[in-house]
C-alpha cells in the first residue's frame, strides 16, 4: 500500500513537473515558432513584445505580460513617449527589458525615418509630412521646426525655432528670417506639430503662416508651405491653397 502510494505520488510529481517544463517551453517558443512559420506580420501586437521581452512573471507568461504592458500605456501609439523608468514601474519589468523595448520603439522609429528620406522631395508636402512625423506626432508639446530649402528644394538644414506648451508655440517672424538669412536659404517650409493628435489650424496658425508669408515677399524668400502635424495626419496649407 505505501509502495502503491508513493509511486502515485511520484509520478503526480512528475505529470506536474512536466506540464511546468511544457508551459515555460511554449510560453518562449510560441511566438518565435509562429514567426518561423506564418512571418513576423502574422503575430499581434503582444506576441511581437513578448517575443522581445521573452519570459513573462510569477502568474504571467510573456504573451499575458505583453498584454498588460500595451493596455497599462493605451496599446502601441502610447509606448513612443515611455522611458526605462516607466517601463520598470509595470510588475515583471526590469531594467534589461526596459531598456530592449526602448531601443526597438526607437529603432522603429529611426527605421521609419529613413524609409521616408529616401523619398523625400521637399516640393512635396506629403513627403515633408511623411519625413517627420515620427519625430513630431507623439511630442508633449508644440514644435515648431524651420526647413530651410535652396533653389532646387534641396535641404540646406533644419532647425527647431521653438518649444510651447501643450495649446501652443510662440514664433518670431524676425527670427525666422535671420535663420534664413543666415544659412542663405531661397525657400523655408514651417512645420509644427499639435500634440491633441487634430492636425486642423488654429487662428494663430493662420495668423502666423500670413505674417511670414507676407515677410518673404518683402525679404525675397519664399514660404513654400507651413505644414501642421497631428497624429499620422497633417494639413498643408499650400495644398489647401491658403499660401
Amino acid at each position: 500500500m505505501l509502495f502503491t502510494n508513493l509511486f502515485n505520488l511520484t509520478a503526480v510529481y512528475f505529470m506536474v513537473y512536466e506540464n511546468i517544463i511544457t508551459d515555460e517551453n511554449c510560453e518562449k517558443l510560441m511566438p518565435y515558432e509562429k514567426c518561423l512559420e506564418l512571418g513576423a506580420n502574422a503575430l499581434s501586437n503582444a506576441e511581437l513584445l513578448a517575443a522581445i521581452i521573452r519570459t513573462g512573471t510569477r502568474g504571467l507568461n510573456s504573451v499575458e505580460l505583453s498584454e498588460r504592458i500595451l493596455s497599462e500605456f493605451g496599446d502601441l501609439n502610447g509606448l513612443h513617449d515611455i522611458s526605462v523608468a516607466d517601463f520598470m514601474a509595470v510588475k515583471g519589468i526590469g531594467r534589461a527589458k526596459a531598456v530592449q523595448i526602448c531601443c526597438i520603439l526607437e529603432l522603429s522609429r529611426r527605421i521609419a525615418k529613413q524609409k521616408a528620406r529616401q523619398r523625400l522631395d521637399f516640393s512635396n508636402a506629403s513627403s515633408i509630412a511623411e519625413y517627420y512625423m515620427e519625430d513630431m506626432r507623439h511630442l508633449e508639446k508644440e514644435h515648431l521646426i524651420l526647413v530651410m530649402l535652396d533653389s532646387r528644394c534641396r535641404l540646406i538644414k533644419d532647425k527647431i525655432m521653438s518649444i510651447g506648451t501643450s495649446n501652443g508655440s510662440m514664433v518670431s517672424v524676425r527670427e525666422i528670417f535671420k535663420e534664413a538669412l543666415d544659412n542663405r536659404a531661397a525657400l523655408i517650409v514651417l512645420l509644427h506639430n499639435h500634440p491633441s493628435g487634430n492636425p486642423a489650424p488654429s487662428r494663430e496658425d493662420m495668423s502666423v503662416t500670413r505674417n511670414v508669408a507676407e515677410a518673404g515677399k518683402v525679404i525675397g524668400i519664399e514660404l513654400a508651405d507651413h505644414i501642421v502635424i497631428g497624429d499620422n495626419s497633417y494639413f498643408s496649407f499650400k495644398q489647401m491653397k491658403y499660401i
